[in-house]
């Protein structure tokens, strides 16, 4: 009984050594297999960087207004005869003093000639009643004649000088009947549409005969909130109209050159948009701008400040605010809170939480980490010439 449990307990255990070696030759194999290579960091990720620097811009705002013409007159037949001719192109620029249009002119030049007529007749009767009052003068002191005759030569001689001078008058008004005959421009500006053809009888009811504009210089008006007015004030250092520029943006998006000048503020508000009309007179000289369009007014202060000006791709906003990241020592990524304010075209002005120097990631952003490093390219910077801000406004 006892030699076989002996058996049985010397047989176990040479299984337990059996697999305690066979283990440890398993763990010695594994021992001798090589171990696996570590994979390389990967490089930090490249980003474009611009260092923050103040720039010259001129803060304004920038409002819908419309454009009047300085001056306009709409041309008519001051006197009722046939269109005979027409001596401008439409569309083209005239001069003050040149020649429109000519009517037909006999029938006035016969009026004059008459009126002259009745004035030398008139003249004729005013020399001799002058002669009969001079004689009579001469026969009283002689008493050959009484007071009385003498008395009637002198009312004579007035009523003869009364007659001249209405003729005279009549003269007048046939000659300025006759220069209505040729309408000419009374200033310098371009002709527009003529919708009167010669041969026509035209007259004082038959219309306008062509409207002519000035456009250079050219007026726009438009409303300012009482807001922004005050803000370009203050930006133009108190100096009203003086220190204010305007200038009109066109439809391609570019800023009119030469600015013009604030030359009217109305000195009441209206009430239900508690805006202030003004009007700006601008150069015009290719009359790019047209009586009657609707267009975008930039008002501005004259005197540029400077400030931080970033573009707008910098900036990032979460539920906190706007942020930019910020490459700052050994190249680490930071978090900036900035607070901003509208800016030239597609840049921002930062008024606080930035420092001049600094350099702030514009592009590359979603690849960099607050914390990381990153491999910087730097932008060049804008050009230091002062430009105004995009304070876009509808009016």
């Amino acid at each position: 009984m006892l030699g076989r449990c002996e058996r049985g307990m010397r047989g176990r255990g040479m299984t337990l050594l059996v697999l305690v070696t066979s283990g440890a030759l398993a763990l010695a194999g594994c021992d001798d297999k090589p171990a696996a290579p570590q994979q390389p960091a990967a490089p930090p990720p490249t980003v474009m960087v611009t260092r923050v620097a103040l720039q010259p811009i001129s803060q304004g705002a920038e409002i819908i207004g419309r454009v009047e013409a300085v001056d306009k007159v709409d041309i008519r037949a001051r006197v009722t005869g046939f269109l005979v001719s027409r001596h401008f192109t439409e569309g083209d620029s005239v001069k003050a003093g040149d020649l429109l249009f000519t009517l037909e002119q006999p029938p006035f030049a016969a009026e004059v000639a008459l009126r002259q007529a009745q004035v030398e007749r008139a003249e004729a009767d005013l020399r001799n009643a002058t002669l009969q009052v001079q004689r009579g003068r001469e026969l009283v002191r002689t008493n050959n004649i009484p007071q009385s005759t003498l008395d009637e030569r002198i009312a004579a001689e007035g009523e003869a000088k009364g007659s001249r001078d209405a003729a005279l008058a009549q003269l007048e008004q046939a000659r300025i009947q006759y220069g209505y005959t040729e309408i000419r421009v009374p200033f310098d500006g371009r002709a527009g549409r003529s919708p009167i053809s010669p041969g026509n009888l035209v007259g004082p009811d038959s219309g306008v005969l062509v409207t002519v504009v000035r456009e250079d210089p050219i007026r726009v008006s438009f409303p300012v909130t009482q807001r922004d007015l005050l803000r370009v004030r203050r930006e133009a250092a108190g100096r009203a109209r003086e220190g204010m520029l305007v200038r009109a943006r066109l439809p391609d998006g570019t800023l009119m050159e030469p600015p013009g000048r604030l030359e009217f503020i109305d000195v009441a508000a209206n009430r239900s948009t508690d805006s202030v009309l003004v009007q700006a007179m601008l150069p015009n000289p290719d009359r790019l701008l047209t009586d009657g369009q609707a267009v975008a007014v930039v008002i501005e202060a004259a005197t540029p400040v400077e400030a931080m000006v970033i573009p707008q791709s910098a900036i990032q906003v979460d539920q906190q605010g706007a942020f930019v990241l910020v490459v700052g020592a050994d190249n680490k990524v930071e978090v900036k809170r900035v607070t901003t304010s509208p800016g030239p075209g597609g840049r921002v002005v930062v008024t606080q939480g930035l420092e001049v120097g600094q350099l702030i990631i514009v592009e590359g952003s979603q690849r960099a980490r607050p914390g990381q490093p990153v491999t910087t390219r730097v932008e060049e910077p804008p050009p230091t010439g002062a430009v105004p801000t995009d304070a876009r406004r509808g009016g």
